[in-house]
């Protein structure tokens, strides 16, 4: 533990000359951090170590970095031109990792800010980055700078009271931790790879994926495989750190990289400083009030509480929600760093709790006042009206919250079984907000329930003497005493403004469009008004049944069954189909493959001549007749921009070939032909799902065309791997779980024609003998030879 010292004054004099490596610059701190010492300290020299990036390396990055917002008002006030002369002067870029690369010799000042800031990462990442990297930096380093090691206060863990400015209590051994959570991952992969574990993953994946094919359905398990792996070293590390009395596998390795900085950098008698910010959130002055790099612990449930998503949280309203701006926590550090301790390390709580509580109730009182003020935009729907919390406690909410998991996903499983219609799209959009809201309502219960009903509270007695040494010219511009803050000022007038800003934006530009916004399942008009780009390296692919005409396999075979036989016949005929349903829909419903090859059995024994002169005089109008206008018009324009048109379907070219002038390609299931009759059985395996896909690119490859420019349109979910072959994927008349995944993926939905709800619809209709036939009166008894 550190001792007492007298109180000396503070200034940028005692950095005056000297070279100080950032590690994290990019971060959020890091770049605060950077900033201040190239705009207030101008006698120092920065060196930063910044990793590369995939093609972009470490200068690269740092340029990027002068442009971000932090820089801005130093931009403006030298002018860039010298900002970037006088970060060419002072500032020495080091590319590469801790233990890659040799750092300077002559380090007077090291400010040790990179970790990983994700409260739940897996195990095996939170240590290496907080633990072995902290182990890692203090091998590295030569001589004897001064170390100032960024923390964080919420090391001391899952407890009450209040927690003095000292070392931790604790006998973990780091080192032991660190190899078992390093070698946490091979198990766990070795453990995903188990049979009942991949059975598993196959079974939901074959179970939601199947009608798009064989590989999507494997390509989902693996996806499913890889998801179990995180969750399960997410668990590892979160389970493990309260094991430990930690709330999160974060605070863990931080409480841990602590340690390590002890026994390998002060034990030895170097000079080492840890300061433990709280949590960290916008600038109340410097660089200018409010700014902020990305979200922060508290943003996302003060931005989700404002759209309304948070109807209540499992949080104390006593407890103290330990917030402190980010300018004053860098001045802080910077102190910290003019002013090495004398004997043994020094420790520093950067945080507002103990000079200046924010409780969990006064921060939604004033939040819950401002977004009455302000509300956030709700698209073309208004503006969202606040939620009032009466904090019933976390039991409550975790009721709560898991009795919506469970309806809502017993609702899904049931909209995905109905009929496509507008009605049950609308259902399934309503219903997947609500998924949405509560997906966001779990993520930051689980994530930040232990913070908002903390009982603890952070001695600042050494930040407050701190700060009274400091020069009194020096305290009001680089200060941090956290009694300064006016909370109702600081989050209605600064934090709020400036973390909504983006969120409202997205929202007024989200009311001021239309139907024609990407992801609406209204959006056809809007759509098939845009121009399409003139090019002829394109193609634009055409599903058929649901898609071009309101029909599907069902309807083509009864216009020309029934067309052949006597009206004494069409009962028998329609007894026989409604026999044959329940295994036709269990077919639609796993393999649009399976249904076809058992479906067009039903043609055996058909004369093909007679059924080409069929579908010739009469189906071909009936046809013509249930193509939806806004696919003809669809298909005009891309030809007209010189695309490429190619219809692509499962049904019998017989039946297709009146429609081959509206395109250069079809592509349709052939049947076999024996002795001028149909057997029932196809020519080649029909192109459905996966296939459709593979026929694409290997017909795009033969022609010169570019898939990422092109376009596809189909309605059903085995369709999703043709749609995701193309950049410009379109989702006409979409069954359930094509509008889910539409929805999911944001692309365009069109709603075309009379739809009838597919061939599900139809199937069903055949079972309950509702069929109309539409065929003209004169041609209904014209019969062909069997």
């Amino acid at each position: 533990m550190s001792t007492a010292r007298p109180a000396r004054p503070v200034s940028c004099e005692e950095l005056a000359g000297s070279h100080v490596l950032l590690t994290g610059a990019t971060g959020f701190l890091g770049q605060a951090t950077l900033e201040r010492l190239l705009a207030s300290y101008p006698d120092t020299h920065v060196s930063v170590l910044i990793r590369p990036r995939g093609e972009r390396g470490a200068a690269d990055r740092l340029s990027t970095l002068l442009r971000k917002n932090v820089f801005r008002p130093l931009s403006e006030r030298l002018g860039a031109d010298e900002l970037v002369r006088v970060v060419r002067e002072r500032v020495t870029v080091i590319e590469g990792d801790l233990g890659s690369v040799a750092l300077p010799a002559d380090l007077d000042v090291v400010i040790h800010g990179a970790s990983t800031v994700s409260f739940d990462p897996p195990v095996d990442e939170a240590f290496r980055t907080n633990v072995s990297g902290v182990a890692t930096l203090y091998e590295a380093l030569a001589g004897s700078p001064h170390v100032v090691h960024v923390s964080t206060a919420y090391v001391a863990g899952t407890r009450k009271g209040v927690v003095a400015e000292a070392a931790l209590d604790h006998d973990v051994d780091w080192q032991l931790e660190l190899e078992m959570a390093l070698a946490a991952r091979a198990d766990v992969e070795r453990d995903s790879r188990r049979p009942e574990v991949l059975r598993r993953a196959l079974a939901q994946a074959d179970e939601q994926h199947a009608k798009a094919g064989p590989q999507s359905t494997a390509a989902a398990a693996e996806r499913l495989r890889t998801k179990w792996v995180t969750r399960r070293l997410v668990d590892y590390g979160r389970t493990r750190a309260r094991s430990l009395g930690w709330p999160d596998v974060y605070t863990l390795t931080k409480a841990l990289g602590e340690r390590v900085a002890e026994q390998r950098w002060a034990h030895t008698g170097r000079p080492l400083s840890v300061v433990r910010p709280a949590i960290v959130e916008s600038a109340l002055r410097h660089p200018y009030p409010g700014w902020i790099d990305g979200f922060k612990m508290a943003d996302p449930l003060i931005i989700a509480y404002g759209r309304g998503v948070l109807r209540e949280f499992p949080g104390l309203p006593d407890s103290v929600l330990d917030v402190i701006p980010v300018d004053l926590v860098i001045n802080a550090i910077l102190a910290a760093a003019a002013r090495p301790p004398a004997t043994g390390p020094a420790y520093l709580h950067v945080s507002s709790g103990a000079s200046n509580p924010l409780t969990f109730q006064n921060m939604y009182v004033l939040c819950r006042e401002y977004f009455d003020n302000h509300p956030m935009p709700d698209g073309d729907r208004g503006h969202v009206e606040p939620p009032t919390w009466r904090f019933p406690g976390s039991q409550q909410v975790e009721l709560t919250l898991h009795a919506g998991e469970r309806v809502t996903a017993l609702a899904e499983r049931v909209l995905l079984r109905l009929p496509p219609s507008k009605r049950s799209q609308d259902w399934l959009t309503s219903l997947g907000r609500q998924q949405q809201d509560l997906g966001q309502l779990r993520e930051y219960a689980d994530l930040y329930g232990v913070y908002t009903r903390a009982e603890v509270i952070y001695d600042d007695t050494r930040l407050r003497e701190l700060h009274a040494a400091l020069p009194a010219q020096r305290a009001t511009e680089h200060g941090f005493d956290p009694t300064v803050i006016d909370w109702r000022a600081y989050l209605q007038d600064v934090h709020c403004p400036s973390i909504t800003a983006t969120v409202r934006r997205a929202g007024q530009r989200r009311g001021r469009s239309t139907a024609g916004h990407r992801g609406s399942p209204s959006q056809s008009t809007s759509i098939s008004s845009l121009s399409l780009p003139e090019r002829t390296d394109v193609a634009a692919v055409f599903d058929l049944e649901g898609t071009i005409v309101n029909s599907n396999v069902v309807e083509s075979y009864l216009w020309a069954r029934l067309a052949t036989m006597p009206r004494s016949g069409w009962l028998r005929e329609l007894a026989d189909l409604a026999r044959c349903a329940p295994r036709y829909l269990y077919a639609e419903r796993r393999d649009r493959g399976e249904l076809l090859r058992a479906f067009l059995r039903r043609y055996a024994g058909v004369r093909a001549d007679a059924l080409r002169a069929l579908v010739t005089e009469v189906l071909g109008d009936v046809l013509l007749h249930r193509v939806m206008p806004e696919a003809t018009r669809q298909i005009r324009r891309h030809r007209a921009a010189g695309h490429r048109t190619v219809l692509i379907t499962g049904a019998v070219d017989l039946h297709v070939e009146p429609l081959s002038v509206l395109f250069d390609e079809v592509v349709a299931s052939r049947m076999h032909v024996k002795d001028g009759v149909l057997t029932g059985f196809l020519e080649a395996p029909p192109l459905v799902d996966e296939a459709r896909a593979a026929w694409l690119r290997q017909y795009a490859q033969g022609h010169g065309l570019h898939l990422d420019r092109s376009y596809a349109y189909a309605d059903s979910y085995s369709d999703r791997p043709l749609l995701e072959a193309v950049g410009h994927p379109h989702a006409v008349n979409p069954d359930s779980q094509l509008f889910r995944h539409a929805r999911r993926r944001r692309w365009v939905v069109h709603r075309w024609g009379e739809h009838t709800g597919g061939l599900l619809e139809v199937l069903l209709d055949v079972t309950r003998a509702d069929v109309r036939i539409d065929v003209r009166p004169d041609h209904g008894t014209r019969g062909v030879p069997r």
